[in-house]
């Protein structure tokens, strides 16, 4: 089917189910919960029915199965066994959430982000960050920066920290190359933690203003952690992850064409032996962490499985139904006429913030490599000024922080926060956070290193 004849009206329900993760919750809070999925589906099906009345039942079952098998599938299974690995590790201690010590755990999340990938980090350290600052009124902010700085800006350091870099080392940018962004990624992180300092100091001294103490029985400092076998399993998934990269590319696994081989699901649809794995050993990994793990470590953490069905039902209709706009932005990437630097940055991060930051990564990496560059890296789509792919990489990773849509783990850390008691900002809320914190230290990124 030829992408350029997609037309523009079938992102309605695209733009409709936005609409309503951002303004259902405010109005019919109750009404949302209890009826979220069926709404889901019902915008999903909006998209699906009128594209098979375009293109036929057949094409419409293949993009939908397109999309849940090759993309939705690994995403929800990932994301699944890091929230379970995670949940059964603990953190007890005497630490209080002051600003220090929150500025100490936010940097060592977002360096560990690289390590153990955003969705990783994010669901290692939201609990003992939810703990350490639970005697405080005044800490919504500290979970927006939790996803602004360990959820997106983190992962910007190798391919296992962001799914848009992986794509990029499977498609031939080096393994190392994504070193090369901590320039970006040490200036970046700098202004928001200072913006962050401030803000949680502030808000530190009202609450202690107002009588607020933290529970410390004891003097000195204690920490203690439990589960941590759960670390076994935890490089599980990352080697799965690491797998999903990397097999593709050896020839056991690749078809006479040059595709991935693996199960006939329907017409060009195919469930990839990589995927199969990867999948296997991530399930595998949460099912003995749960097994090898205590139920009072999960008593402990207020581990119930509300956040993962939420993201899970949200996630599976956001996939769906952005299908037009990302065929749409893959028939126009090339023709755009975007060949500077800060061009590519706000064009890939405008994007990565409402659709998948890696189909949206693939567009912009691919339409680089079209231009005909004879220096800067060699890949699989042609060769890339360094400069071009680090403005398309910055902008895939930072610019996921913008919407609560924009990365996996954002919509996880909302809801784990909101089930500890905190209101988070909503949908627009949020994004006025984003207005107000992310998108002028982006604009002193373009100043500084990307005109």
């Amino acid at each position: 089917m030829n992408s350029g004849m997609i037309p523009a009206w079938l992102c309605i329900p695209f733009a409709g189910l936005l609409l309503s993760i951002a303004v259902i919750p405010l109005l019919r809070p109750e009404w949302w919960e209890e009826h979220r999925f069926p709404a889901v589906i019902a915008w999903a099906l909006l998209f699906t029915l009128p594209f098979a009345a375009l293109y036929g039942p057949f094409r419409a079952a293949e993009t939908v199965l397109e999309c849940l098998v090759n993309d939705y599938l690994s995403f929800i299974v990932m994301l699944f066994g890091l929230f379970c690995v995670a949940g059964n590790i603990t953190f007890t201690g005497d630490l209080a959430g002051s600003p220090r010590v929150n500025l100490i755990m936010l940097s060592i999340g977002t360096l560990l982000s690289s390590v153990i990938g955003t969705t990783g980090s994010s669901m290692l350290m939201i609990r003992p960050m939810l703990k350490m600052n639970s005697w405080r009124r005044r800490k919504r902010h500290i979970m927006v920066f939790f996803i602004f700085l360990i959820s997106n800006i983190g992962g910007c350091l190798t391919p296992l920290g962001d799914p848009p870099l992986l794509m990029g080392f499977m498609r031939g940018v080096p393994f190392l190359w994504s070193l090369s962004l901590f320039p970006v990624f040490l200036f970046t992180v700098a202004v928001l933690l200072v913006i962050f300092w401030r803000l949680d100091t502030v808000n530190y001294l009202r609450d202690v203003a107002e009588g607020l103490r933290p529970d410390i029985s004891r003097p000195g400092t204690e920490i203690r952690f439990e589960g941590l076998h759960n670390l076994v399993f935890l490089l599980m998934i990352i080697i799965a992850v690491i797998l999903s990269g990397t097999l593709p590319g050896l020839p056991a696994f690749r078809t006479p064409d040059g595709g991935t081989a693996g199960l006939k699901i329907l017409g060009e649809v195919t469930l990839g032996w990589p995927t199969v794995i990867e999948c296997v050993i991530i399930l595998a990994a949460a099912f003995l962490s749960m097994k090898t793990t205590p139920e009072q470590i999960r008593r402990v953490n207020h581990f119930t499985w509300g956040p993962i069905a939420e993201v899970a039902q949200l996630f599976v209709g956001i996939f769906i139904t952005m299908q037009p706009a990302l065929m749409i932005l893959k028939e126009l990437g090339p023709s755009l006429g975007l060949t500077k630097p800060w061009e590519m940055f706000w064009a890939t991060g405008s994007l990565s913030s409402f659709l998948d930051n890696t189909p949206t990564y693939l567009v912009f990496l691919t339409t680089a490599g079209t231009l005909g560059m004879t220096e800067g890296i060699r890949t699989n789509v042609g060769i890339i000024p360094q400069i071009l792919l680090r403005a398309i990489s910055c902008g895939a990773v930072f610019m996921g922080g913008v919407t609560y849509i924009g990365n996996a783990p954002n919509f996880m850390v909302k809801a784990i926060s909101e089930e500890n008691g905190i209101r988070m900002p909503s949908f627009f809320g949020y994004i006025l956070w984003s207005l107000a914190c992310l998108i002028p230290v982006f604009l002193l990124d373009t100043l500084v290193f990307f005109l």
